[in-house]
């Protein structure tokens, strides 16, 4: 089964995005399950991850009542707010809908991302980690060094790096997120998505070639056993289509046996978040 392992769907009334203004033309409207299946049915994708998209526990309410009606719809990746003392309640709540398989972490929005490193999220985290509960680690690349220490605090989270960690490939900076994407590989049960590249790189004037070592980079440091496909549509479309997401990975991607090819787009994702 193949899995696009990061996609988002959204309803722009509800007012959850904050961060999608009516200046963001490729972005500020409704985007639901009709609008991607053209894409999937093109790619032979099955099945995807909905990751959320909005800080709020009313948003992941919403689209875990969107993946009941819609078969394509593996699993929901929603929010929990793990400042809020009453967090396991609110996940105890998620985890009774059978299509809830984890939460994110959104480093990338924090001011100062070593909060993690505090008390209140190591005990949140250490709970997750015994409960085996997946998690999407969304980070920029300049707060990699602070995900390395969360990983030192608690080796048996079980996480996937969204993005690859948000490199600066519009700058064309890879060895120091190198170093640090190698170091994050040594923990066992962290995982990586191979998505939200072409965002990372110049809107407008990006090239296929720009992300193959960003690619071989991850390949070579998670292996074929750790790393998922996923299109970060729609978000993607702030700097090309699907069909540019497609294309670009493809592209760079190195020849591949059959097996390899189904444990990045999908049995990966399977495995990962239990599905």
């Amino acid at each position: 089964m193949r899995i696009d392992a990061h996609q988002h769907y959204w309803k722009i009334k509800r007012g959850d995005y904050s961060w999608i203004t009516p200046e963001v033309t490729s972005l500020y409207r409704d985007f639901l399950p009709s609008d991607l299946q053209p894409y999937l049915n093109k790619y032979d994708i099955h099945q995807t991850i909905l990751v959320q998209a909005a800080p709020t526990i009313e948003e992941t309410e919403y689209i875990l009542q969107l993946s009941e009606s819609n078969e394509s719809i593996a699993g929901v990746v929603g929010w929990l707010n793990l400042e809020d003392p009453h967090y396991k309640t609110q996940y105890e709540a998620f985890r009774k809908h059978p299509k809830f398989i984890g939460f994110r972490l959104m480093i990338q929005d924090m001011e100062d991302a070593s909060v993690v490193l505090t008390k209140p999220y190591i005990d949140a985290l250490t709970f997750f980690a015994e409960e085996d509960v997946p998690i999407d680690l969304l980070v920029v690349h300049h707060q990699l060094p602070v995900l390395i220490k969360l990983l030192e605090e608690i080796p048996s989270l079980r996480g996937v790096i969204d993005h690859i960690g948000k490199p600066a490939i519009a700058a064309k900076e890879i060895d120091t997120w190198k170093q640090h994407i190698q170091k994050l590989a040594t923990f066992e049960t962290i995982y990586c998505k191979l998505s939200g590249m072409i965002t990372e790189a110049d809107h407008k004037s990006w090239k296929k070639e720009d992300f193959i070592p960003y690619i071989q980079v991850v390949l070579r440091a998670f292996g074929s056993k750790r790393v998922m496909f996923g299109s970060d549509w729609p978000v993607c479309n702030l700097a090309g289509s699907y069909d540019d997401v497609m294309g670009a990975l493809t592209h760079a991607l190195p020849t591949m046996t059959d097996q390899e090819e189904e444990l990045l787009f999908g049995d990966n994702a399977k495995i990962f978040y239990k599905i």
